[in-house]
């Protein structure tokens, strides 16, 4: 067989088969329109599913007839990593697993296999990271050092101020419409993963910052254009994820954070400083959007040192 001069048949990495790929665009059909999932969360199922359809060419394996086994064997090198990819975390692992569980439960349904193989495998354990998150002093700081005048400086302020100040996710940010937040009753609604809609509170200082922006801010953005977006980039276009994450970049570099911020480690801070203040977790779990309590759980041990601090400070035999 012939073959490039720069790139042996070999070396060249293998491709999903067509069939495989006519199963997944029917999956993600059935995700759509029937169980009406965002695009987000279509675009990782999408990635996920093709990732390990690669996998199964590899081993020239189609997707209805894999077994355990293969389905495993695939898990274990993502929690392993290789030298083109890193191991993967416990979260995304998880998300892996549940995305392979639905697409096979979807087969079975179809009547395109028999036997479910993904029915006994668990994703390899790992170790739970914690999420990163800021000091309410550091959160102090990244939001202050946003203090001009200029449009883009009134819409950061009030992007900061809004994340922080209701625990946003970067996609529910920028999804915000003018009409999502009630500035007068103080509270925004919010879109989050299956499109399912939430009130949050929103504080003193982040309504400040959306007035100023909306009155001095958005309209210089949007130079006339009929926009319902809340968020504006400096073309006068709604302000994507990607917009999003290098605005929280770059204000972050500024006051020296950079190494340890995404727009996510707003919703990380805002979450376990409500605990730390005395929040219950089930008040938390809501605000955040979070359909398993257990999700939300992982911000009470970011908030042992908080409740210590109490301990020692209430408790008669502690004191001395």
């Amino acid at each position: 067989m012939a073959t490039t001069a720069t790139e042996p048949a070999a070396a060249r990495p293998a491709q999903p088969d067509a069939r495989f790929e006519v199963l997944l665009l029917d999956f993600l059909a059935y995700l759509e329109f029937e169980r009406g999932l965002s695009r987000n969360t279509l675009a990782a199922y999408r990635t996920d599913l093709l990732q390990y359809g690669t996998f199964l060419a590899g081993r020239g394996v189609a997707a209805t007839e894999a077994g355990g086994g293969d389905v495993g064997e695939f898990l274990a090198g993502l929690a392993t990593g290789d030298d083109a990819r890193p191991a993967c975390g416990a979260a995304t692992l998880n998300r892996k697993t549940a995305c392979l569980r639905s697409f096979y439960r979807h087969l079975r349904r179809a009547e395109l296999i028999d036997v479910d193989p993904t029915a006994g495998v668990r994703p390899p354990r790992k170790g739970r990271t914690l999420p990163k998150v800021l000091g309410y002093a550091e959160v102090k700081r990244l939001i202050d050092s946003v203090s001009g005048a200029e449009p883009a400086d009134l819409r950061d302020r009030a992007i900061l101020e809004v994340m922080y100040g209701c625990g946003l996710r970067a996609s529910e940010a920028v999804g915000l419409e003018i009409g999502s937040i009630d500035l007068g009753r103080g509270f925004i609604r919010a879109y989050g993963k299956g499109s399912k809609e939430r009130i949050v509170p929103v504080g003193r200082e982040a309504v400040a910052a959306v007035r100023r922006y909306l009155r001095a801010g958005r309209p210089e953005l949007a130079a006339g254009a009929d926009l319902r977006a809340l968020f504006l980039n400096q073309r006068g276009g709604p302000l994507t994820r990607q917009g999003l994450y290098k605005v929280i970049q770059g204000r972050a570099r500024d006051v020296g954070l950079a190494d340890r911020m995404s727009p996510h480690t707003l919703r990380h801070s805002f979450a376990t400083h409500l605990l730390a203040g005395g929040c219950d977790l089930r008040s938390v779990q809501e605000m955040l959007g979070h359909a398993d309590v257990a999700t939300t759980q992982i911000y009470t041990h970011l908030s042992a040192d908080r409740i210590k601090e109490v301990y020692f400070e209430a408790h008669p035999r502690a004191k001395s």
